[in-house]
């Protein structure tokens, strides 16, 4: 077969314009001059997804076919039927670790085939542990905890006719790899934290173009990260280190013209250094005496390390890499140091360039608000957020960390004399993941919500879905990400992130099904928690109605079971699930503010409720994954769940016991209430509620991101749109008044007068209440997913609170969908475009109902009601 006589694109009316993308994959690194970019993959048989970037209207995929080209020149066609697009099986022989190929697709239709897609080279990295020969070696002396961080290296010989060239390491602490003194890429923190004793993640990458003919030098800079810093010391936290001393595997393989492969691997030839870097730390900071040699000669002995570490993977996850640049807004000077304001708070660290003395010591602060001019430190509590250097002297030096972050604004740069500040900027940093939604409307203070939303996921992002960046905490806690999830895997595409951290939740969680509080974990007690451990079942669920993928259901069934019949033993026959010690809806404004998890909703409630959620999702699940038997038994289980949180809290009047917001809240958006007209006054009293409350906010972590939604389901949009969009304390816009860039903590981190909350735990930058861009994705963005990955949609529009426009933009997992809409005088437009593989249902605010409405850009216009929600 000819593989370019496709017709042409003109005449079938269908182009594919990217490459193919893989599953279980690392971001792609550079290829060879000319090349495919690579892609590495850690299964034998990637699953394949692409978008149609274009067809005709009326236009249907019937057929596909895929091309694999092998380094010998050698090529196959798979054939395949069929409309997929997402997530289909490998059509070829299993991967070997090492394997190659480089995939072109097209796909048939009316008019016949489409031209080839552009190509996308896949490599299996080391899939099998006996794929390493190198070994775990470690400093033999001078790298202990106060010691400064080592540089590990070794030198050797690349031969003419070298045609490809791979380097895969991780570390037990942070690596940061170079060749000839040159970065191997612009990760940070690689490998990640894990439960090393479980898991530790390699990364892989494409070096051949770092190596030059004759001497070559390779080395990695080793930091304490989250395996040897106070992280996981904490006395609160583990108490000690995951281990007292630092490690680095390597494995670097080259292959030649004439067949040759040659592996370089750690081991005792190996040698080391100290670094200029005497001190790092995340919670702390990273001292650095720049008078040291950046490169210094490596003569020390290295040894093998006998360490205890779990199983070897590949990660996939995006790395932590620099993201922007920031410059500064304004820079005080004060009479021994000058306060940078960058205008936003962020997580990374400052970039300075100075001209000062040899010997000069330059302190550099940071805080994310000011307290009467001064950095407010009191938030951080024991972290440091502080970074040393001691000047070499010269020109234009520069000044950053390698092995540490900040969670900051305001920077306070303390030790130079006047005129030595050449520039100042932040540099902001997290997992770089790819951007899939942007909100719009009409109102300047919700577009800052939806936008302090995005700033603070993506700054607590950072490897792992942490609460916060700055203060001595900064873990995976489960029931911010449980909350958090829709609107995560709305707004970024977290698929692999969230899954490489489920992966750890399953490995970390306890024997009988207890999930951890936190992912790593780090407590050495651990309890059932509602709205926390039921992550292990929300995630996964969340995460396949995304992007479409039952495999990340499989992966986690065992451990949705698990948490579920966890549960299930804990509320026994009556199936209540009472007791234990609960957080409950954590963080209630109306609580007291040092007690947190003394909420107004009755614990006893909000767990029986978190009870029947995830075991109705576990049946919907089981469903999903053609299990019928689970699905069955769990089905039953949850209507009996239903049934007995009805008899024993919900009453005839329609009232929840703690008659709260958040009881009502989860028992509408859950559908908990059997009885219509029994729910139909569960819904008047949250609206009475809300109204009583003046609009604001009531609810903690696990009522806020549902009452909106709830208000919604009960008919009182108008009640939503007044609770969003209110500005008396307790509200989202309360924060954005007061300058927020970010999602607070508590309503009230910062107190009407700007001075700081006097709490103990006080945080400007924690994502969990920004679960509220979920509700307005949906209704004011007007875009609401009906099956998984978005094959078929619901845009329905419901403008509200003096809104004159809106809309969202989605990169869905088949193409983007584009929904906007106006409101001129009294004609209500919408703008929505729809890709290849989608179709939507639109409903339109006068009732209007339009079906079966696929790819392309289609134009709605109806007058507007004059019963739209207002304000």
């Amino acid at each position: 077969m000819n593989k370019d006589s496709a017709p042409s694109a003109v005449r079938v009316g269908v182009r594919i314009d990217e490459p193919i993308r893989f599953e279980q994959s690392s971001p792609s690194t550079p290829g060879r001059a000319g090349d495919a970019p690579v892609t590495f993959v850690g299964v034998s048989s990637p699953r394949l997804s692409w978008r149609v970037g274009t067809a005709v209207s009326g236009w249907r995929q019937t057929g596909i076919e895929i091309e694999a080209t092998y380094p010998d020149g050698s090529t196959l066609i798979a054939p395949l039927e069929g409309d997929g697009q997402i997530l289909l099986d490998w059509p070829f022989a299993p991967l070997e670790s090492r394997d190659w190929a480089e995939l072109r697709v097209r796909v048939a239709g009316p008019g016949g085939w489409s031209p080839w897609s552009p190509p996308a080279a896949v490599e299996a990295s080391l899939l099998h542990e006996s794929d390493w020969v190198a070994n775990w070696i470690t400093p033999a002396a001078g790298a202990d905890p106060g010691d400064p961080a080592p540089i590990i290296g070794t030198a050797f010989e690349v031969d003419s006719g070298l045609i490809r060239a791979r380097l895969h390491v991780t570390a037990l602490g942070i690596v940061t790899p170079r060749i000839n003194g040159d970065l191997v890429s612009g990760d940070h923190f690689a490998p990640g934290w894990t439960t090393y004793d479980r898991l530790i993640r390699f990364r892989s990458y494409d070096v051949t173009t770092l190596l030059r003919e004759g001497d070559n030098q390779l080395s990695a800079l080793v930091g304490n990260g989250w395996y040897r810093g106070r992280i996981a010391s904490l006395p609160i936290h583990r108490a000690r280190a995951y281990g007292d001393r630092l490690g680095l595997l390597a494995q670097l393989e080259l292959e030649y013209a004439d067949g040759r492969r040659v592996t370089i691997g750690t081991d005792e030839q190996w040698r080391t250094a100290p670094s200029r870097i005497l001190a790092n730390d995340f919670y702390d900071g990273q001292t650095t005496d720049l008078r040291a040699q950046a490169t210094p000669s490596l003569a020390a002995s290295v040894e093998r390390l006998d360490a205890e570490i779990g199983r070897l993977d590949l990660a996939v996850a995006p790395p932590v890499r620099e993201l922007e640049a920031i410059a500064t807004t304004t820079v005080q000077a004060h009479a021994d140091s000058v306060i940078a304001d960058f205008g936003r708070n962020l997580v990374g660290w400052v970039r300075l360039r100075v001209t000062a003395p040899a010997g000069t010591t330059v302190v550099v602060r940071h805080a994310e608000v000011l307290d009467d001019g001064e950095l407010s430190i009191r938030p951080l509590r024991s972290a440091e957020a502080t970074d040393r250097y001691v000047l070499a002297g010269g020109t234009d030096e520069l000044l950053e960390p390698e092995l540490t972050y900040h969670g900051f604004r305001y920077a306070e740069i303390n030790g130079l004399p006047p005129g030595a500040i050449v520039s100042i900027e932040a540099v902001s940093i997290g997992s770089d993941l790819t951007r899939t939604a942007w909100f719009e409307c009409s109102d300047p203070a919700l577009s800052q919500l939806h936008q302090n939303v995005v700033n603070s996921m993506v700054g607590n992002f950072l490897d792992v879905p942490t609460d916060c960046p700055q203060r001595d905490e900064r873990l995976g806690w489960s029931g911010d990400i449980q909350v958090f999830a829709p609107t995560a895997s709305t707004l970024f595409d977290v698929s692999a992130f969230l899954g490489g951290w489920l992966d750890s939740l399953a490995l970390d969680q306890l024997p009988d099904g207890t999930v951890p509080a936190t992912v790593p974990r780090v407590f050495p007690k651990e309890s059932a928690l509602a709205g926390w451990g039921d992550a292990a079942v929300v995630v996964p669920w969340v995460l396949y109605q995304r992007d479409g993928d039952v495999g990340i259901l499989r992966r986690q069934y065992a451990s949705m079971v698990a948490w579920v019949e966890r549960v299930h033993s804990l509320a026994g026959d009556e199936l209540l699930w009472r007791g234990g010690e609960q957080l409950g809806d954590w963080l209630d404004p109306l609580a007291p503010p040092d007690k947190p998890a003394a909420a107004q909703a009755d614990p006893d409630v909000v767990a029986t409720a978190y009870f029947f959620h995830s075991v109705d999702l576990l049946a919907l699940s089981a469903d999903a994954l053609g299990m019928t038997g689970d699905a069955e038994r769990y089905a039953t289980l949850a209507a009996r769940i239903r049934s007995a949180f009805s008899a024993a809290y919900v009453h005839d009047d329609g009232r929840i016991t703690s008659d709260c917001q958040t009881v009502y809240a989860l028992a509408l958006a859950w559908e908990m209430i059997d009885d219509d007209e029994v729910r139909s006054r569960a819904g008047e009293r949250l609206a009475e509620l809300v109204e009583s409350q003046g609009f604001t906010v009531a609810t903690g972590f696990l009522g806020t991101p549902v009452v909106l939604h709830a208000l919604t389901i009960a008919g009182r949009t108008d009640h939503a749109y007044r609770m969003l969009t209110t500005r008396a304390f307790p509200s989202w816009l309360y924060a954005v008044d007061l300058g927020a860039t970010t999602i607070w903590e508590r309503w009230d981190s910062l107190l009407p007068d700007g001075s700081v909350n006097p709490g103990e735990m006080t945080s400007f930058n924690h994502y969990a209440f920004g679960a509220v861009a979920d509700w307005m994705h949906r209704t004011i963005g007007g875009l609401t997913s009906l099956a998984p990955g978005c094959r078929t949609v619901r845009v329905a529009p419901v403008p509200g609170a003096g809104l004159t426009s809106g809309g969202i933009t989605y990169d869905s997992p088949y193409g983007r969908i584009r929904s906007s809409w106006k409101l001129i005088e009294s004609r209500f437009e919408l703008e929505l475009t729809v890709p290849v593989g989608v179709t939507a249902a639109v409903e339109l605010p006068d009732g209007t109902l339009v079906t079966n409405v696929e790819h392309g850009h289609h134009s709605f216009a109806v007058d507007a009601p004059v019963m739209l929600a207002t304000a």
